[in-house]
């Protein structure tokens, strides 16, 4: 969401928002346990070198959307809303 639109006529281009937000994405929490940062867990998946994202909220899909769109904004993106999609017609979404 913006007030302006750059010299090609867009907010930001899509290939611009993949550099930033997918490739953080699959590389930060793609394929990996995310978990409460104080899940009993934690201690057993380090031990065994399995990957996580700790989180310093339960991971639901709103604390995912949240963890994403705080991403997304500290990297200068400018996001109106985040939606996390569970399933083809469930979603869950968090903006500011």
């Amino acid at each position: 969401m913006s007030d302006h639109l750059d010299h090609r006529g867009m907010v930001m281009d899509f290939a611009d928002i993949n550099e930033v937000i997918k490739t953080w994405i699959d590389q930060e929490l793609d394929h990996k346990m995310l978990l409460f940062r104080e899940d009993p867990l934690v201690v057993v998946l380090k031990k065994h070198k399995q990957p996580c994202y700790l989180m310093d909220a339960n991971p639901t899909a709103e604390n995912i959307a949240k963890v994403i769109y705080d991403y997304a904004h500290s990297k200068g993106v400018k996001v109106a809303e985040v939606r996390l999609w569970e399933t083809s017609n469930s979603f869950a979404s968090y903006c500011r």
